[in-house]
């Protein structure tokens, strides 16, 4: 029974140890490299905006730069890109490591990532600044610069200058605190126009070439008219030649001008007012031309032509009635219109007067037109 205890016990260990070898660590590990990290210990926080999201495991010196690891919490993102930087919040507390950026979209930093010295920063140590300052004072000083009081003359010359001017300053500082306030006002157009010249430039950067050929043909035309610029010369000559005699001539035949501008008004106005008929000429000529062309007998030299009498065929009441509805230009009165309608059937089928053609044609054969009998005087 000890002895199966022992093993169980035994076998409980292992399992143990593997599952704490296994197991998932409690957050993403990275190493840092620092030029130094004066204030930073292990415990020490990591910050992500000023909130807390991890703690240093370790800081160890090696050669000339520190090692700092230290764990993030699991459901923290950190951006692939990210920089880490000591932050000292006073003199005398405790430092923390900042990560910057914040992650917002993106690939994520994998778990044991190292970050150069390149990818992060340590805040300037007081002892350094006071070194500056005591290494520009001495600079300055009776051993440096001033050696020979040329910092003392250039102070006093300042304080010559400037003398009296107090109220001069302070209107500067105003006008300048106004342009200021004015460009702040305005920085909606401001950075709206440096955009606007953005996209000019890189539209004259996508266009290079045709910027490039641009150039080219202007160059080519400036040469041009280098080349030739004797003809030229001799063309605006001649052009300014030209324009004396046109501006004499003007000048001298004024009055004839405006006399035939007058008349060609009146001829445009005739046209205006007669553009119906013109437009009907238009129209019917190209028809007549050809009627006439196929009119043309070349071999006798005449012309072949038939006329179109229908209207000499009607009773000579009916065709004076047919030709006072046509041939006149405006229309004759309603009341004759209806006299020649009611008239003209009762006299031509009373009397039977010849028609216009047969009265022709009795008188081409030498005879006399059939005329009724009692217009021959009688008959039995």
């Amino acid at each position: 029974m000890t002895r199966i205890l022992a093993i169980a016990c035994v076998v409980a260990l292992v399992l143990a140890s593997a599952f704490l070898w296994l197991a998932p660590t409690s957050g993403t590990v990275v190493t840092a490299y620092f030029d130094k990290t004066i204030g930073l210990y292990a415990g020490s926080a990591v910050r992500v905006l000023g909130v807390k999201v991890g703690s240093i495991d370790s800081v160890m010196p090696v050669g000339g730069q520190v090692k700092v690891q230290f764990t993030v919490d699991r459901d923290v993102q950190i951006p692939a890109g990210v920089h880490a930087v000591v932050i000292a919040p006073s003199l005398v507390s405790d430092r923390y490591v900042q990560l910057t950026p914040a992650y917002d979209g993106g690939p994520e930093l994998p778990p044991n990532s190292t970050l150069s010295r390149d990818r992060t920063a340590s805040p300037v140590e007081l002892d350094q600044l006071f070194t500056s300052v005591d290494q520009l004072s001495q600079a300055l000083g009776p051993s440096g610069a001033n050696k020979n009081g040329a910092l003392s003359n250039v102070i006093d010359s300042a304080a010559a200058n400037l003398a009296g001017t107090g109220d001069a300053l302070n209107n500067t500082v105003k006008q300048l605190s106004q342009a200021a306030g004015a460009l702040d006002s305005s920085k909606g157009d401001l950075f709206g126009t440096v955009d606007n010249l953005s996209k000019i430039t890189s539209t004259l950067a996508a266009s290079d070439q045709q910027v490039h050929d641009l150039n080219g043909r202007l160059s080519d035309a400036t040469g041009f008219l280098a080349d030739n610029r004797q003809q030229l010369g001799a063309a605006v000559s001649a052009l300014a030649s030209a324009l004396t005699k046109v501006q004499k001539f003007l000048t001298d035949n004024k009055g004839l001008i405006q006399t035939n501008v007058d008349n060609l008004a009146a001829i445009t106005k005739t046209l205006v007012d007669q553009r119906a008929a013109l437009a009907e000429v238009l129209d019917v000529a190209p028809t007549a031309a050809t009627n006439f062309v196929n009119a043309y007998d070349a071999k006798s030299g005449t012309i072949a032509v038939r006329g179109n009498i229908n209207e000499l065929t009607y009773p000579p009441v009916m065709m004076i009635c047919q030709l006072l509805q046509r041939s006149t230009p405006t229309q004759i009165p309603s009341a004759l219109a209806d006299i020649c309608k009611q008239i003209a059937p009762l006299l031509d089928g009373t009397l039977h007067l010849p028609s216009a053609a047969q009265v022709l044609s009795a008188l081409q054969q030498g005879k006399l037109p059939p005329l009724p009998l009692p217009l021959l005087g009688g008959g039995k």
